[in-house]
């Protein structure tokens, strides 16, 4: 193959999924007629995904073996001034590792979806949106420039608000959906700003133009202000990734958006939407290599993230929720690498944390749908028997998930805390000991879940709620589009359609990390897709000295210290649980002020609702009332025509029309200026 991709190829990866999102979305439902049934609306949207995995493919296949690339404008928008606004492809080792993963994910998703929403009425329009937020997140990943990733960006935000309130009936889900959309509104402010100052500054929104202006842009200061430029610049980036990738205190969002159904779990907040901001920075590297001032925040914001959304999982009940918080927390472990300046880390532990989340999130509803509605992992145990396709695959995600060696995630999670631990940046030390410790807390709330749920004692009956999973309305009983069941039954494994994208799944989550490691770590995946400056930050030079190939890297793990870590964290969950349940009882009792703080989650959405939104809300009500109704209203519009009134009115009483009456005024007015001229003359 060629050196240059086909920008006509390239154009139908997103488009395809646009393709059946449209058609699925106008004639699959009420708004065109209901032309098209499930299987014509499903088949559609699934053909436009598996099309644009093929393709995806095929690209990434050229951009390794043939070193391929592509730096394309496909369209002008239009021109201000000299700032173009154009549509793009920029097609490298990151975009087309990015374009796969979400492709692959999605085309599970997709399969998943027949199954586990079988039943809902919304069947089609659900397919619409997750074929349009394919769409959305493939421009986004593949752009050239900023107003193309910004358009990608606010589209999967606007996608992602449709699916977490699909059940737009439900209150919990409308709440959800909107605490999303305002929470992520917040750091796209951040976001603009940043585009912005780019934009004024560099002259250009397109990424090479940007990164050749770099190191002009690094000798500027932002008016006004000592800052470094760059500085703001990289911060206000930042912002937006902290929104759109849940960073604290902007991760308030994540968790309700559990409210919509279970596969939207796995496509936007495993491998997808909130990995947008990581794959942001890392594609921004060359601007954020001349700040270490914004590496340095990001350290310490991805190591509060990585650690303390890890807490919550502890206590969390509902087996959504618990893997809601582990997506957080590892998302914080992401961003302490970008920090770092191990970009390749942190992309690479996104592709691999996509595959075993993905199935993570799948799995969970698989149990949702075997155990009738029921969500609270405290009643569950032995589910193991009944389901052992989900059982084995969850097995597989979650020693993935805590770094078992030889597991995919593994060889990501242990290189992030490696090139923390190389990094001489002020923030480091801290981040080296967040990232340890949520081995540990990771793999304790990964093993609680999986020993409530799959092991132990069967306790279906003792379910207060037959139909728990924390809904109260039409759907609410009804998580996953299925009937209703007898909840006394027991479990049952899920349909083929629903179990086979859990083995394709759990494949990459095992194998993926150990066979490219090498290439995109310390190859030249990346070559020209991320820029490090190793004189500054020599993390990876560092790394990849100590690298001596996966089999070597996994032996010497079962000696170190995160798999001691890990291994305590389950030996712990397996004694509390399973052994001797007493004892976090007790612990629980003997901590309370501590287990309320995590309930309440650290009451960062009670200082979000009473504090800020009550304090915006006084706010915006004295700006209306003494503001727009009492200065702009009553003194500047309804004052000054009442004073023009009351002046009219004074004066037009002089006007009588009796002829001695202006005489008079002549009269008094010759004394008035005969008396005026006297007095000036002397």
């Amino acid at each position: 193959m060629s050196q240059t991709l086909s920008a006509a190829t390239l154009l139908v990866v997103p488009m395809a999924p646009l393709a059946g999102a449209v058609l699925a979305g106008i004639f699959g439902t009420k708004f065109g007629g209901n032309w098209f049934g499930r299987k014509v609306a499903h088949s559609l949207t699934i053909g436009g995904v598996l099309l644009a995995f093929v393709l995806s493919a095929l690209t990434l296949q050229s951009v390794v073996q043939d070193g391929a690339r592509l730096n394309e404008t496909l369209y002008t928008w239009m021109v201000v001034g000299g700032l173009k606004m154009e549509v793009g492809f920029m097609v490298d080792g990151l975009t087309a590792m990015m374009m796969c993963v979400v492709t692959f994910v999605s085309l599970m998703v997709h399969l998943y979806t027949i199954g586990y929403m079988d039943e809902d009425e919304g069947y089609n329009r659900f397919f619409a949106y997750i074929s349009l937020f394919t769409f959305a997140m493939l421009m986004l990943v593949m752009s050239n420039n900023l107003l193309q990733l910004f358009f990608g960006w606010e589209a999967v935000g606007l996608v992602s608000y449709l699916l977490i309130g699909f059940w737009f009936n439900k209150p919990s889900a409308i709440f959800a959906n909107m605490k999303a959309f305002l929470v992520n509104r917040v750091g796209d402010f951040g976001f603009i700003l940043g585009i912005g100052l780019i934009a004024a500054y560099a002259g250009s929104l397109n990424y090479t133009e940007v990164f050749g202006k770099a190191s002009a842009l690094s000798a500027l200061t932002l008016p006004g202000t000592d800052w470094m430029l760059v500085t703001t610049i990289c911060i206000c980036l930042f912002i937006g990734a902290m929104g759109k990738s849940a960073q604290f205190p902007l991760h308030v969002w994540l968790p309700d958006s559990m409210e919509g159904p279970t596969p939207i779990s796995a496509l936007i907040h495993a491998a997808t939407m909130v990995t947008a901001g990581i794959f942001m920075v890392a594609r921004m590297s060359p601007l954020f290599e001349l700040s270490d001032t914004a590496l340095n925040f990001i350290l310490v914001i991805g190591a509060i993230t990585a650690l303390f959304m890890g807490f919550l999982g502890i206590i969390q009940n509902d087996i959504k929720r618990v893997v809601a918080y582990s997506t957080l927390s590892q998302l914080g472990y992401m961003t302490v690498a970008l920090g770092a300046s191990a970009y390749s880390v942190a992309v690479f532990h996104l592709m691999t944390h996509a595959f075993f989340k993905a199935l993570l999130f799948l799995g969970a509803g698989s149990v949702i749908m075997g155990m009738h509605h029921n969500q609270d992992i405290r009643w569950m145990g032995g589910v193991r028997k009944y389901m052992p396709i989900t059982w084995i695959t969850s097995l597989l995600g979650s020693l993935a998930l805590i770094g078992t060696p030889f597991f995919s995630g593994f060889y990501s999670k242990d290189s992030i805390i490696e090139a923390v631990a190389e990094s001489h940046l002020p923030a480091a030390g801290f981040a080296h000991f967040a990232v340890l410790a949520g081995v540990f807390v990771t793999a304790f709330y990964s093993f609680r879940m999986y020993f409530l749920v799959f092991h132990g004692k069967e306790r279906y009956d003792q379910n207060p709620d037959a139909h728990h999973d924390d809904h109260h309305d039409a759907h609410a009983a009804d998580d996953h589009g299925h009937g209703h069941h007898d909840a006394h039954h027991g479990p049952h494994e899920s349909p083929w359609v629903v179990w086979v994208p859990l083995v394709l799944l759990a494949i990459p989550s095992v194998l993926i990390g150990f066979l490219t490691i090498e290439p995109m770590l310390f190859g030249e995946f990346f070559k020209d897709a991320i820029l490090v400056n190793a004189d500054k930050h020599p993390v990876m030079q560092e790394l990849g000295e100590a690298f001596h190939g996966p089999v070597a890297m996994a032996m010497h793990a079962f000696s170190s210290l995160p798999f001691i870590l890990a291994l305590a964290g389950v030996v712990t969950a397996w004694y509390f649980y399973l052994v001797n349940p007493a004892v976090p009882a007790a612990i629980g009792r003997a901590l309370r002020p501590v287990v309320v703080l995590l309930e309440n989650k650290y009451f960062l959405d009670w200082i979000n609702e009473n504090i800020l939104a009550r304090g915006a809300r006084m706010l915006g009500t004295g700006l209306w009332k003494g503001g727009d109704r009492a200065l702009i209203d009553g003194l500047l519009v309804n004052g000054s025509w009442k004073l023009v009134g009351w002046i009219s009115g004074r004066v037009r009483q002089l006007q009588s029309g009796f002829l001695y009456h202006y005489a008079l005024a002549m009269i008094l007015g010759i004394f008035v200026l005969m008396t005026y001229f006297v007095w000036l003359n002397k």
